[in-house]
């Protein structure tokens, strides 16, 4: 147990040592244990947030738990200099979800991995190519190149000049993307549901014309399943919930739920011969070859391991299944609130938005926060953790094993927090 200095509380610490890059809701967590988390002074929360999508099996599963264990006591970190089973295994485990020959590589965040799918179009493009078409409302990590693919301007804000040549488009405006298309895009990078941005998803025809268009002028499609990947959706690939099986893109990045909460991120890139545009010919997997890529802790032994037990625990307890039937049960629930205050409920899988009126702060005459912190603090007073996305969106991203129980436990607090609204609205008038 860490000991604090008896004069210094954990928010003073923070206030002093941490540098602020986080607006963080005052409270100090101490353990979790399935869907529940509880503070220092031991009350218990009902966790709908699993750390951002990142605890898929819930916090601390026993089998997660066990192969860290073990893996600590049998080889932590190797540099990638040299072999390891776990990760050899685990690239040949999750290329076996993709549908098509391809390979991966292993990073520590979801940043980087899309870091890696970047370097990889400039790498195709041969330096004739260079633009990569992005979306509004995305949002592809916080590295510079990161920011610099986001189409979102509260991100990019005093970190100028950023990377150049990405095009931001409309989201699923199918026209939009035809007059982006230049003699010098290479790439399409795209969320198959946008998670920071809202929970929206992309349309069908709209993923389908995009592997249309990047096969008619040599382009690659870059998806970004970070956050809805690796079976949030109710599949291993978010777009197959909704496309099905048979679009298949170019590369993929993962990161979040993909070890349950181990500091882990991978990219896949399809084998397939291409003509790069100086008339090269190369497999595309391995157009990143020695000294073009790397990284000191990617794919560990441990960061494997723990992965492998995340998705042992997916696949033995049907957690997929149970993904999509819980979803479409939080869906009805929430749909049947019919709250004022509710603009609109849309998700897939366990991956729900509720997206809230925009005039809450207005009304409330709480106008230093968003609608989404609004509801947020009033959820923290039932004992209850969402995410906000946005200023009038809120997340459930529970745990792929959540229960029936959980869901009518989240709903009846949420009802709570809006009968809470209401009586605070009444007070203003």
């Amino acid at each position: 147990m860490i000991a604090l200095h008896a004069e210094s509380s954990v928010a003073e610490l923070y206030q002093e040592y941490v540098i602020p890059t986080y607006g963080r809701f005052p409270i100090v967590i101490e353990r979790g244990s399935g869907t529940q988390v509880w503070d220092e002074n031991g009350v218990e929360y009902l966790d709908f947030g699993s750390g951002i999508a990142v605890c898929s099996i819930g916090h601390s599963h026993p089998r997660l738990v066990q192969a860290i264990a073990k893996q600590a006591a049998t080889l932590i970190h190797t540099s990638n200099l040299y072999l390891t089973l776990p990760q050899a295994s685990l690239a040949r485990r999750i290329c076996g979800f993709m549908g098509a020959p391809g390979k991966i590589f292993f990073s520590n965040s979801g940043a980087e991995a899309n870091e890696g799918l970047i370097k990889l179009s400039r790498k195709f493009g041969a330096g004739l190519r260079h633009e990569i078409i992005t979306f509004e409302g995305s949002f592809h990590g916080r590295t510079m190149a990161g920011i610099s693919a986001t189409a979102q301007e509260k991100v990019k804000i005093g970190f100028a000049p950023l990377l150049s040549d990405f095009r931001h488009v409309p989201f699923n405006d199918i026209p939009a993307i035809l007059s982006a298309i230049t003699d010098k895009t290479v790439a399409i990078l795209v969320e198959p549901i946008q998670g920071e941005g809202g929970i929206h998803p992309a349309r069908a025809e709209f993923l389908w014309k995009l592997r249309t268009l990047c096969d008619e002028h040599d382009l690659l499609l870059l998806f970004d399943e970070v956050q809805c990947g690796l079976g949030r959706t109710g599949d291993w690939c978010g777009w197959k919930t909704i496309t099905g099986d048979d679009l298949t893109p170019d590369g993929v990045s993962w990161a979040k739920g993909i070890a349950g909460g181990f500091p882990m991120g991978a990219f896949w890139v399809r084998s397939k011969t291409i003509t790069r545009p100086d008339d090269s010919i190369a497999d595309l997997s391995e157009l990143l070859g020695p000294g073009t890529h790397g990284t000191t802790f990617g794919g560990t032994p441990l960061a494997c391991a723990a992965a492998h037990a995340v998705l042992d625990v997916i696949e033995e307890e049907n957690l997929l299944a149970n993904a999509t039937r819980l979803g479409h049960y939080a869906l009805d629930k929430l749909l049947a609130l019919a709250s004022p205050h509710i603009r609109e409920v849309r998700g897939t899988g366990l991956m729900i938005g509720i997206e809230l009126t925009p005039d809450l702060p207005a009304r409330t005459g709480l106008t230093g926060k968003t609608s989404s912190q609004i509801l947020v603090t009033f959820l923290h007073e039932q004992h209850q953790l969402a995410i906000p996305a946005g200023p009038n969106v809120i997340r459930w991203l529970p745990p792929l094993n959540v229960t029936t129980e959980e869901i009518d436990r989240a709903v009846a607090g949420l009802t709570t927090a809006f009968e809470t609204l209401d009586t605070l609205l009444a007070q203003q008038k």
